[in-house]
């Protein structure tokens, strides 16, 4: 059996928002820039509520920002 995952289109999201860097997703966010990057690369899950924060600096559901691959 595969290993399921959670995904994100964070990159994405920061680059079609002005080119967003980690560092100031991190600062909105209330993490480190060192988080947003490890979240990004799918080395790190983020915890719900970084997660709902996240999305809420894109001003979009939680499902466009995370997903889960089975």
């Amino acid at each position: 059996m595969s290993e399921a995952r959670v995904t994100n289109q964070i990159r994405t999201l920061r680059f079609l928002a002005g080119e967003m860097t980690q560092a100031d997703l991190g600062k909105r966010v209330g993490v480190t820039r060192q988080t947003i990057a490890a979240i990004e690369a799918g080395k790190y899950s983020p915890t719900l509520e970084c997660a709902f924060r996240i999305a809420d600096v894109f001003d979009k559901p939680l499902a466009e920002v995370f997903g889960w691959e089975r």
